[in-house]
């Protein structure tokens, strides 16, 4: 951005086609891949349910085939969150992310971790026999390549966006606005894990003979599962009711705005989440000189169309501060 307020990483001013690759360029591909690697999963998984009778491999069929529907909804997000806004929608279309995300995680729950759940205490309940191990194994080594192809898609973006911020890998997926990252890191992690679980709960019946433990394993991986879904129902939730910016955003973007060439200083800043890495912006600021009151119209909405060109930048909104207004405490020098 010029003026040097607000740049994107290369120092360019982007422009609204830039703006909207820039914000989610890579996001269809993350979700692409795993919509693929866990329908992959979700067919061999079934079949191997069905030829071994493992209760755990039935919860791994379940667990994938909602994955597999839970990409359906993060690709429908990915979508609609990044139209452009209207106005029917002057704050964009950027929080459909969080809806559609939303229904993703109560299919991982319900489709999931009841599944899962009910199964395995059925299977404790009336238990059936099991065969066939070696099929359940080949096919927890071909899943496990898969995912770990799909989960490594997403760690490479969640580790980029937590570089840009100087931030660790997991604080960046725990914290970043973008659901549908968050939810493919997320289950991806889980899946990975789950199928550590089935593994060790189909040996443990092949060993013993008893199918307490796989039917065990089936209930852990649903556990895993509702937890995981909760964790993602509750980071959709906050994000949709109002979820606060961190310090270091704020204190980064209120520095940029000070440094802009027309700006004076800033005594007030409020900023809010309206879509994955998407911003409102509301500031009181007071403009350099002394200039007539048609001429800082002129400029207020100069520098507000200068800060919206900046691709996190939905909206801005500046008005004038007061002369007996304190300067606002950018704080130490950080960043999201």
């Amino acid at each position: 951005m010029k003026n040097t307020a607000l740049q994107a990483g290369d120092g360019t001013r982007p422009g609204a086609d830039e703006r909207q690759e820039s914000s989610g360029g890579e996001k269809p591909v993350t979700v692409i891949i795993a919509f693929i690697a866990n329908l992959l999963v979700a067919g061999a998984k079934t079949v191997a349910a069905l030829i071994t009778g493992s209760a755990s491999m039935t919860a791994e069929a379940a667990h994938s085939w909602a994955d597999t529907g839970n990409q359906i909804f993060l690709l429908v997000a990915e979508r609609k969150s990044r139209r452009h806004r209207d106005r029917s929608h002057p704050m964009g279309y950027g929080r459909e992310a969080y809806v559609w995300s939303m229904f993703a995680a109560f299919g991982l729950f319900t489709a999931g971790a009841v599944v899962s759940i009910t199964h395995g205490i059925q299977q404790l309940l009336e238990p059936e026999p099991a065969g066939d191990y070696g099929i359940a194994y080949a096919v927890l080594a071909i899943a496990f390549v898969l995912e770990g192809i799909s989960f490594t898609q997403a760690f490479r973006q969640a580790r980029k966006a937590g570089q840009e911020r100087g931030t660790s890998t997991l604080r960046s997926v725990s914290t970043t606005s973008n659901p549908t990252l968050r939810a493919v890191f997320a289950e991806d992690a889980a899946a990975l894990l789950g199928l550590l679980i089935a593994f060790l709960g189909i040996l443990l019946h092949q060993l013993t003979g008893s199918p307490a433990p796989d039917a065990i394993g089936s209930i852990l991986v649903g556990v895993l599962l509702g937890v995981i879904a909760v964790i993602l129902i509750d980071r959709n939730r906050r994000f949709l009711v109002g979820q606060a910016v961190s310090p270091a955003l704020l204190a980064s973007v209120a520095q940029r705005l000070a440094a802009h060439g027309s700006i004076d200083r800033v005594t007030y800043l409020h900023l809010e989440y309206v879509g994955p890495e998407r911003l409102y912006l509301v500031a009181a600021v007071d403009l350099v000189g002394d200039r007539p009151e048609h001429d800082v119209a002129v400029a207020l909405r100069a520098v507000e169309r200068d800060i919206e060109d900046h691709e996190r930048i939905e909206e801005a909104v500046l008005t004038l501060s007061t002369p007996d207004e304190p300067t606002l405490d950018l704080g130490a020098r950080s960043r999201d």
